[in-house]
């Protein structure tokens, strides 16, 4: 008996080794097909310029607009379209070291106020950076030295928040496509994060120059070829907006639907009170 019971443990034991053995092989198999699937989309990102989840961008100025006038202003950008496009003093060559402090010093001013300096990312041989500032009026913004290169105003006309902006010339430098390595295909964008009912707008898209459509989250976009931005082909960024946010549209839609619902509680339990049968009488 004992000796068939030391068979039987041993066949258990060697079917879930089996099992278990073949349970690895799958988990194997997913991960290298997973693995070949990865370096398939990486190829193919390769052979479409980097652009197959959307356009790559060498600078990109997002701008999270606030209708008191105040934002925030996000910069993505390679260190080479710094250099060329604002005349930054930072160094060109990959390896060199990047002094971050430089570029926090660079976005400083009485105007505004530095809240990160990303470390730096590679992209096709090129060093990105990423700065945030924060500005208490939009206006004032053209005082940065970053920024000088635009105009900003921002005015309520006839019932409705107008907001301007012009981007102008560059501080280009000669031959910098054939210096960075740059195709002529590159792109810039800036874009406006918005916080009320958009009325007009004169965005519109680079491939077809159709009037743009408002992406999600109340977002325009104003893009222009890097050629074009280093030739200092101007930028004239125009919205219109409502004068109450979305935010206050949407606090006082919750405010109305709260008091909605309170006073039909109320009228229900009026009614349901009414219709009790009183003291000393029959239900």
């Amino acid at each position: 008996m004992g000796g068939k019971s030391r068979e039987k443990n041993e066949y258990i034991i060697r079917r879930m080794a089996v099992v278990s053995s073949r349970s690895w092989g799958a988990v194997m198999w997913r991960q290298r097909v997973a693995l070949v699937l990865l370096a398939m989309v990486a190829i193919a990102a390769s052979a479409c310029g980097g652009r197959l989840f959307g356009p790559v961008y060498e600078y990109e100025e997002d701008v999270y607009l606030s209708l008191d006038g105040s934002a925030e202003v996000t910069i993505n950008a390679s260190v080479p379209a710094l250099v060329s496009l604002r005349g930054m003093d930072l160094p060109i060559d990959p390896a060199a070291r990047l002094d971050l402090d430089l570029l926090r010093a660079a976005y400083t001013s009485p105007q505004s106020t530095v809240m990160r300096v990303s470390r730096p990312w590679r992209r096709h041989g090129r060093r990105y950076v990423q700065v945030r500032v924060r500005v208490d009026d939009m206006r004032k913004l053209t005082a940065v030295a970053p920024f000088s290169w635009g105009t900003y105003q921002l005015a309520e006309k006839d019932g409705l928040v107008v907001y301007k902006e012009t981007i102008g010339a560059a501080a280009l430098r000669p031959g910098t496509l054939q210096n960075f390595g740059w195709s002529g295909g590159e792109r810039v964008a800036f874009r406006l994060h918005l916080p009320s009912k958009i009325e007009y707008h004169n965005a519109r898209d680079l491939e077809t120059n159709e009037p743009s459509d408002i992406a999600r989250g109340n977002i325009l976009s104003w893009e222009q070829l890097l050629t074009e931005r280093l030739d200092g082909r101007p930028i004239n960024i125009e919205v219109r907006m409502d004068r109450q946010s979305i935010l206050h549209h949407t606090l006082w839609l919750f405010a109305g639907a709260f008091t909605a619902a309170v006073l039909l509680i109320g009228i229900l339990i009026w009614w349901t009170m009414s219709k009790a049968p009183k003291e000393g009488e029959a239900a």
